[in-house]
């Protein structure tokens, strides 16, 4: 296993008072949504629409190897590009590089995910919150490896969310405010140990300061029953995932006795 390079150390010696004053005024300046393109084909549904919508308000778009490509087909200001290159076509690398766009390659024998290393790299431009936009793609152990990620210790204090085809995760791990219509399928899954004192409102199985162990099912396949529906622990993390389909429970709530 290959070892992570060593954080470098100033060659001034320790940062003075201006140095940290221009180190945190970076960080503000940075601040902001950073937007990751993954593979796993061109974003759709809700992902396509999340990108549309953020446009030229990203803070900075970057690009996870093959990302590049909707990225670009998106219309998209691509910041960066990260990953081993295996994947991406290889003209459209290219013209990515003649076009300026810096590339970060690594190598393919490496010990992270082409999305972890553009992770890594968006959260070293301090941000408030990232978005991860990806196709629905073919590969289950990617789409359990990313959740795991976005809810890794490395990310807290970030607000982190992530569209993976058309269905849509959060990353909780104080509240949030989930959206939607009325029926849509909501699961609340904790990750990295137990998510103590859970409570929602707007859902149709509502939680009144529970405790979801790992491993439990008890938040999977709950209901939006209002356009919004809040959720807020005391401790841990949920990821609430938003499939992007209609559940039949609230349905038939609404329609009454048959």
């Amino acid at each position: 296993m290959s070892e992570r390079p060593a954080g470098r150390e100033s060659e001034c010696g320790p940062s003075g008072p201006a140095e940290g004053q221009e180190r945190e005024a970076t960080s503000r300046a940075e601040a902001g949504t950073i937007v990751i393109v993954g593979g796993g084909g061109s974003p759709s549904g809700g992902g396509a629409q999340e990108l549309a919508a953020l446009g030229a308000g990203a803070a900075a778009v970057i690009a996870a190897d093959s990302g590049l490509e909707p990225a670009l087909k998106l219309g998209l200001d691509v910041t960066a590009v990260v990953g081993d290159m295996d994947s991406v076509d290889p003209g459209v690398l290219a013209a990515a590089t003649e076009a300026g766009i810096p590339i970060e390659r690594h190598p393919e024998a490496k010990d992270a995910t082409d999305l972890a290393l553009a992770l890594d790299a968006a959260l070293a431009r301090h941000p408030q919150r990232v978005v991860v936009v990806t196709g629905a793609g073919d590969r289950l152990d990617h789409t359990l490896s990313l959740a795991q990620l976005l809810a890794s210790p490395r990310t807290a204090g970030v607000e982190v969310e992530a569209w993976i085809g058309n269905a849509h995760l959060v990353v909780v791990r104080d509240a949030t405010v989930l959206r939607g219509a009325p029926g849509d399928l909501v699961s609340l899954v904790p990750l990295n140990g137990p998510a103590l004192g859970v409570v929602t409102d707007g859902l149709l199985y509502p939680l009144h300061d529970e405790d979801l162990p790992v491993g439990s099912t008890r938040g999977v396949s709950n209901e939006l029953a209002a356009p919004e529906a809040s959720v807020r622990l005391r401790s841990g993390v949920l990821v609430a995932v938003q499939p992007g389909l209609a559940g039949t429970h609230w349905r038939r709530r609404v329609a009454g006795p048959s």
